[in-house]
């Protein structure tokens, strides 16, 4: 049997830090703008930065672009978590 997810220990580790709430409220802000502009989404897209903020991109209109969460969260990643590429995994097949 699987060990139960702390949820305390998690967010005091990793989703409390500074870094990730700031990370957090740019991602709320980014959807706001597009709803904002488009009207609202459904639960289950993601309102994705054509260049990522970690790319230099900005959380402008014209930076924004609606997307289903499997596509938008299909990123190859590195340990720390940040992107190895713009590219999903879908994508480079091609």
């Amino acid at each position: 049997m699987a060990k139960p997810r702390n949820y305390a220990e998690e967010y005091a580790k990793y989703q409390g830090t500074p870094e990730q709430i700031k990370n957090r409220s740019e991602r709320n802000k980014a959807r706001r703008v597009y709803e904002k502009k488009n009207g609202d989404l459904p639960s289950d897209v993601d309102v994705d930065h054509k260049k990522a903020l970690s790319k230099g991109g900005t959380s402008s209109p014209s930076n924004l672009r609606a997307v289903g969460k499997s596509s938008n969260r299909s990123f190859a990643r590195t340990n720390t978590g940040a992107m190895k590429s713009q590219k999903s995994l879908r994508e480079s097949k091609k």
